[in-house]
Formats: structure tokens, C-alpha cells, sequence
């Protein structure tokens, strides 16, 4: 028999608040995280609006605060996201707690570029068109800190917190675009289903609200332009939807082996049943049409569980309000659920958080934790226009009293890469 995965902690840093109590709260009444940007000057952008974390208060979160002077809002976030869930679990106060036990593997995307530094050494290096190179590389070399070019890199999160947390047992960082935190959750389950950790702590963070992220995601034209009206441009499966909101933030678990979680009387939010990972093999920025890659990973990840589609309560979308994404998404429900895609309820918190990219895939399995422990369904807000080719119960406008057992979440991300988690509540 394999060993079971369980959830005993979780923390959260989002554009709707940053602990698990103000974001639930914000998501069950229907509230928008999304606002103009604040990061930069966005005037000249296509899109001039994001979801922003704001008043996030990192100093309370670390004994030193200066050793992180040159830390990414990534890394930071990561942090405060990680210790509200260790402290929520209370796995290190354990007399049992055995540091080479604890693991960490994240789906953590990169740090911010120093852009306006950056681009003032192109500008200097300029020469009749062309950049001088050997002047670029010297000015960089000088000019540049090497610290902040140290902590860009993706496995920087997952470093500082087995650091801060004695977390001495596996640790990994995944950036399978906006799959990595769920991909993350899934591979952390299997290392304790196969014995290599007794806990894992995993989730993901990241920030693209930067020039460089912006622009990128401008030239795909993947992202919402509803400048004038910011709170209502995260549409899914809207008729009228133009493209996601981008947003920022983290979402952490601690994942325990259900045995070793009971003997130190641990709370259990629910249990990580099922997983399942699979690739378009189709286009770097296209999902397959017919979402051949995405059924085959919901019906991976049922399969996994053990679990019927009929007993699929609740489908937390990756539902980016892109047209392309969320019919393929509902074509993709249904080819793995089935006739029962029609009595199961879908929506996607993506319309109040924004995208958080790396990081979505690990706040959406907690909205699901949360959904299921509280008997109440978050809502997929900003939907007026029903779409023919989405024809599944959205959860318009307003949050649903409904007592589940069983969620699946979904996340897609470019390149083709599909990760699904049946995550179910807690039954001994």
C-alpha cells in the first residue's frame, strides 16, 4: 500500500491578502485584488493594471531582515507564505521532528531583473544602433550586484527556506510555467508516498509584475487590455473575456505522511489523492484544441486516486479568462469527467487573485482545502455573457453553501505542460 499524503499547514501572501483568513474571506465575498500598477510606470503599456500584493509586512516573518536586503518580492513572498504554514502545522515543535525528514520543492518562478539599471547600461553602450559589448560587459561587471543577480535565480526561494526551516531532507524547484506549484505539490506527494521524507513543505512563488514580464506577455497578447475598468477584466469563460490579469504572491503546504502526521496529533486539512502531469507535445504558446493533453491528465490523476468521476465535487479551473484556455479547459472537464461535468460545479479564483503564474496552482489547491473544510464554493466573478462553447455551472457572481469531499484543480501552462490534483477531505 502507498503511503498517504496529508495537508497539516498551509500560509498564503496574495493580492487579496496575505494570511489564509483575509484571502478566504475576500474570496467567498466576491472581492477584486486587481488595481492599477503600482510596481512601475505602466502608462505606455498596453495593460496598465495588475494584481498586486500590498501592505505585506516581510520584516515580521524573519529574525535578520537585512540578511535578505537584496531579495526578490519572489523570495519574499516565499517566506512569508512558508512560515504561516509551518506555524500553522507545528511540524518543527514536534519532539519527533527530524530535519533530514523535512523536505522542500517548490514551483517557484524567477526573481525581477534590476530593470532600470539594466537598460541604462544597454542605453550607455550604445553605438550607432549597435551595443558595444566590450562596454556593456565592463560597466556590468562594475555597475551590477552580484547578490541581486544571485537571488534571480529559481532555486533561491527553495534554498532560503530549507535554510530557515532546518529543512535538511530532498529540495527542488520546478517552473513549469503556470503548472509549477501544482507540478510541485504532486512530485513533494510522491517523495513521501515512496519514503524518501516524512514531510514535505511545497508550493510556489512568484512576481512578474516588471517591465520585462509585462511586455512578454503583451507581445503573446495573453493578457486582459480592460484598462478602464481593471476589477472586471478577469472574465472566465465569460463570452466577452480578452485575456488574463496578472498577478503576484505565494501559496504554501506542508504535506505529511498521514501515519507520522496522526502520532504527533497533527490537524488535517485533507488528503493529496491523486496526480497527474502530462504534456501537450503540440506548441510552446498553444494548448492542444481539443485538450488532449489536459484530459489525459485529469484521467491520469483520477486514476491515481482511485476515484470515480461521480464523486468529483468541485473543479477549481485553471480558468485564465484567455478565449483559447477556458473552452479547451471545458472541453477538457468533460472529456475527463464525463456526463458528470454537468452536475459539478467549476469556477476559477483567477477572476479576484489575477494569474500568480508559478504560484497559482498551490492557492488554488488551498482554495480547495478551504472549500471543503468550510462547505462553501468561491465564486468565478465578473461572468455576465454566458459562452456557448463553455457550458459547465461557473458559480457565477457569488459563492455557493455546498458540502464537497472531493476537488479536482487544474493548471495548464504554457508550453503544454498539465498538471491535475484530486485532492479529497480527510477520512481515517
Amino acid at each position: 500500500m502507498k503511503r498517504r499524503v496529508v495537508v497539516t499547514g498551509i500560509g498564503c501572501v496574495t493580492p487579496l491578502g496575505n494570511s489564509i483568513d483575509e484571502m478566504w474571506s475576500g474570496l467567498l465575498e466576491g472581492r477584486s485584488g486587481v488595481g492599477p500598477i503600482t510596481h512601475f510606470d505602466a502608462s505606455n503599456f498596453p495593460t496598465r493594471f495588475a494584481a498586486e500584493v500590498r501592505n505585506f509586512d516581510f520584516d515580521s516573518y524573519v529574525p535578520d531582515p537585512s540578511r535578505f536586503a537584496d531579495a526578490g518580492r519572489n523570495i519574499r513572498f516565499a517566506i512569508g507564505a512558508a512560515s504561516q504554514a509551518m506555524k500553522d502545522s507545528g511540524i518543527s515543535d514536534s519532539s519527533s521532528f527530524d530535519p533530514a525528514r523535512l523536505g522542500v520543492y517548490l514551483g517557484a518562478g524567477e526573481g525581477q531583473q534590476d530593470f532600470i539599471q539594466f537598460m541604462s547600461l544597454v542605453a550607455n553602450a550604445n553605438k550607432n544602433g549597435d551595443v558595444d559589448l566590450e562596454r556593456f560587459t565592463k560597466e556590468f561587471l562594475v555597475s551590477m550586484n552580484p547578490k541581486f543577480e544571485l537571488e534571480l535565480e529559481p532555486n533561491m526561494p527553495a534554498a532560503h527556506l530549507a535554510s530557515l526551516f532546518n529543512a535538511q531532507g530532498p529540495n527542488l524547484n520546478c517552473l513549469t510555467a503556470c503548472a509549477a506549484s501544482s507540478q510541485a505539490i504532486g512530485e513533494a506527494s510522491e517523495i513521501i508516498r515512496r519514503g524518501d521524507a516524512d514531510a514535505m513543505l511545497s508550493g510556489g512563488a512568484h512576481s512578474m509584475i516588471h517591465p520585462f514580464g509585462l511586455t512578454g506577455f503583451n507581445l503573446l497578447t495573453a493578457l486582459s487590455e480592460h484598462n478602464e475598468d481593471p476589477q472586471g477584466a478577469s472574465r472566465p469563460f465569460d463570452l466577452n473575456r480578452d485575456g488574463f490579469v496578472i498577478g503576484e504572491g505565494a501559496g504554501m503546504l506542508i504535506l505529511e505522511e498521514l501515519e507520522h502526521a496522526k502520532a504527533r496529533g497533527a490537524q488535517i486539512y485533507g488528503e493529496i489523492k491523486g496526480y497527474g502531469s502530462t504534456a501537450d507535445a503540440y506548441r510552446i504558446t498553444d494548448i492542444h484544441p481539443d485538450g488532449r493533453g489536459a484530459i489525459a491528465c485529469i484521467k491520469m490523476a483520477l486514476k491515481d486516486a482511485e476515484v470515480n468521476p461521480e464523486q468529483v465535487g468541485y473543479v477549481n479551473a485553471h480558468g485564465t479568462s484567455t478565449k483559447v484556455n477556458d473552452q479547451v479547459e471545458t472541453k477538457a472537464v468533460k472529456g475527463g469527467l464525463g456526463e458528470h461535468a454537468y452536475n459539478t460545479p467549476v469556477s476559477s479564483i483567477k477572476s479576484m487573485l489575477g494569474h500568480l503564474i508559478a504560484a497559482a496552482g498551490s492557492v488554488e489547491a488551498i482554495a480547495c482545502l478551504l472549500a471543503m473544510r468550510d462547505g462553501v464554493l468561491p465564486p468565478t466573478m465578473n461572468y455576465s455573457t454566458p459562452d456557448p462553447a463553455c457550458d459547465l455551472d461557473y458559480i457565477p457572481n457569488e459563492a455557493r453553501q455546498k458540502k464537497v469531499s472531493t476537488c479536482l484543480s487544474n493548471s495548464f501552462g504554457f508550453g503544454g505542460q498539465n498538471v491535475s490534483l484530486i485532492i479529497s477531505d480527510f477520512a481515517a
